[in-house]
């Protein structure tokens, strides 16, 4: 990396001399009649583009780095101009005095002020791409931090189902385990993926509740219902299970009264509505909604979605609701990605 960054700023100095020559020869060829050959025309267009680029490269890379970046600023200006007057007295004295020195002068302070607008150009380039990819790779880490949690959260839910059937030696404990297995196997394929189709996450979520009506047996009341067309649209995995899962835990789960689950995911074009409402036990009316599950889902939403989904959570005295709207045009551009 250190390499390729020299290179690059050993190719952008070159090209910016051989620049600084052209112009100073085609600025100066209208005189070219006042010198006796074409080779002492061409050494003088060198000297002069040698001279400009040194004052540039003291800049670029002594007075910049080790007084301006170091807030020196007064130093910085004392130092700056001092060695432009230097050169101007060097290689203006001579021709016209202090006229020529002044001529000079000016003319460094121009180029040099036009080569820091390019250095500080490219330089703000540079800083902004790194800081891009330092964001990106923040952002890769702590979705892969969040994807990771929910996993042994959900196994953790799902066995805690199974247990329950099997103190009661149900005869369906050997078919839940069964379906516990597809279950995760579908969430293992899935972590690895950035996207995966809405329809298949749908059907997840489908057979998640089958596990659990089985589990709550005819003391909750679950509806899943399913409107539009899903085809082609993708979704972030394990997007939309925490809600289902704390619908679940702090509802039916955390009474033995009657309960109700009612979900419906309605598709409009590309936009998903995704609402899931469940009955709050009246003993436990003060119930809070604080876990992991929750919280990772609006964090990954903020980061997949920042500007394409609306979520609304209502905790109110008799049943808990959650409204989700979630705009998955972009997904469809990634499909041949994930496919």
């Amino acid at each position: 990396m250190l390499k390729k960054s020299l290179k690059n700023t050993i190719l952008i100095n070159i090209g910016a001399f051989l620049l600084v020559l052209i112009l100073e020869l085609m600025s100066g060829w209208i005189f070219i009649d006042r010198y006796d050959t074409l080779f002492s025309f061409y050494l003088w267009g060198l000297g002069y583009a040698i001279v400009i680029m040194a004052v540039i490269w003291i800049n670029h890379f002594v007075l910049i780095p080790f007084f301006l970046d170091k807030r020196r600023y007064f130093l910085y200006g004392i130092l700056l101009m001092g060695s432009i007057f230097l050169v101007s007295y060097l290689k203006g004295y001579g021709k016209d005095g202090w006229l020529g020195i002044s001529k000079f002068f000016f003319f460094l302070i121009y180029t040099t002020g036009t080569g820091m607008s390019a250095f500080f150009l490219r330089r703000n380039i540079m800083f902004r791409r790194e800081n891009d990819e330092k964001e990106k790779l923040q952002k890769e880490m702590e979705l892969n931090y969040l994807k990771a949690q929910v996993n042994p959260h959900f196994l953790f839910n799902s066995l805690n189902s199974i247990y329950s059937l099997s103190r009661k030696q149900s005869l369906e404990t050997p078919d839940l385990v069964m379906q516990l297995s597809e279950l995760m196997r579908y969430q293992l394929e899935s972590s690895k993926k950035e996207t995966v189709l809405l329809k298949e996450e749908l059907e997840f979520i489908e057979n998640y509740l089958l596990l659990e009506e089985k589990r709550l047996s005819k003391r909750c009341t679950i509806e899943f219902l399913i409107d539009g067309d899903a085809s082609g649209l993708r979704i972030s995995p394990m997007l939309l299970i925490p809600f289902v899962e704390n619908a679940v835990k702090h509802g039916a789960q955390s009474t033995n009264e009657q309960s109700t689950i009612d979900i419906s995911a309605t598709i409009k074009n590309s936009t998903l509505h995704f609402c899931v409402d469940n009955s709050k036990p009246h003993k436990v009316s003060s119930l809070k909604r604080t876990g992991l599950g929750l919280e990772n889902v609006g964090r990954r939403l903020n980061l997949l979605y920042p500007n394409s989904h609306v979520l609304e959570m209502d905790d109110k005295e008799e049943k808990y609701h959650v409204n989700l709207s979630i705009d998955l045009a972009v997904s469809k551009l990634k499909k041949a990605v994930n496919d």
